[in-house]
């Protein structure tokens, strides 16, 4: 007997486990930011003894956006519907809002069937950067928190307060890191430890300069292979990734359920596939 219900933050570190299962290299601290953002918008289909077989997310960010992510059902469960069933539990959280999304590019025709439009795409830069300490970038501080959420909210066009507060606020695992210009920040990136090596997300930069800065600083923060999910419009960090021979990988599909229309910077870094 499958039926459906809110997950747990400790059900949410588990879903990230089945995540990294999946190869999506979840950040170390991530569980804790990611609920934080909307304690009730994390989802789990569970069997007759409430053990989780399927998870969903649908993050509501305000009152006229959400975005959908972790759809996982556990290989053992496929087939079943079960991760059908979960989808309809979930998205009535959403109400009216326009959703986004992130999924793999074997699964577009389904989300078309659930009422998504394809947006554009993302692919995921990964390699080793050479790491470079620059004496002009520093650790964001609690008073540039609102400045950096008003500078991402310029390129993604959503406003996400109660997400990017938890994930701009520094720990061991994760660094947000600002590049200051003349008269104002001229760029600012997280950089957070994962399960192999690092992730940066988001990155927002004036030009390709700063963000090459930005790229190089954060490199040699924790070490190891680093990963840049690039929309397919940021053109001018596409040709940097590439610059710094960083392989394409991972490509998902950005979608929308309701109108919306993305800005599309040439300098950006989404922040996570999971909650956009």
């Amino acid at each position: 007997m499958i039926s459906y219900r809110n997950a747990t933050l400790p059900e949410l570190n588990q879903i990230l486990d089945w995540a990294a299962e999946e190869g999506w290299n979840p950040g170390l601290d991530d569980a804790a930011t990611f609920f934080s953002a909307d304690p009730n918008g994390f989802f789990v289909a569970v069997d007759g003894s409430d053990s989780p077989v399927a998870s969903i997310s649908i993050v509501n960010h305000t009152d006229s956006f959400a975005f959908l992510g972790l759809y996982i059902v556990r290989p053992e469960h496929r087939g079943r519907g079960i991760g059908l069933g979960l989808w309809q539990h979930a998205i009535v959280h959403a109400g009216n809002r326009t959703v986004g999304l992130d999924g793999v590019e074997a699964q577009q025709d389904n989300y078309v069937a659930s009422g998504f439009a394809h947006a554009g795409g993302t692919t995921r830069y990964s390699g080793m950067i050479t790491g470079r300490e620059d004496p002009d970038i520093r650790a964001a501080t609690p008073a540039d928190i609102p400045e950096l959420i008003a500078k991402e909210a310029e390129e993604s066009g959503v406003v996400k307060t109660g997400y990017l507060t938890a994930w701009f606020a520094q720990g061991a695992n994760r660094i947000t890191l600002v590049l200051d210009g003349p008269q104002e920040i001229a760029g600012f990136c997280t950089v957070r430890a994962c399960r192999d090596g690092a992730k940066i997300g988001p990155l927002v930069a004036d030009d390709k300069d700063a963000a090459h800065r930005l790229l190089g600083h954060a490199a040699q923060i924790f070490g190891g292979p680093t990963s840049v999910d690039v929309p397919e419009t940021a053109f001018e960090l596409v040709a940097l990734c590439e610059g710094h021979q960083l392989s394409a990988g991972f490509k998902t599909a950005r979608m929308y359920r309701n109108a919306f229309v993305a800005p599309k910077p040439p300098v950006f870094a989404v922040t996570s596939l999971e909650l956009g």
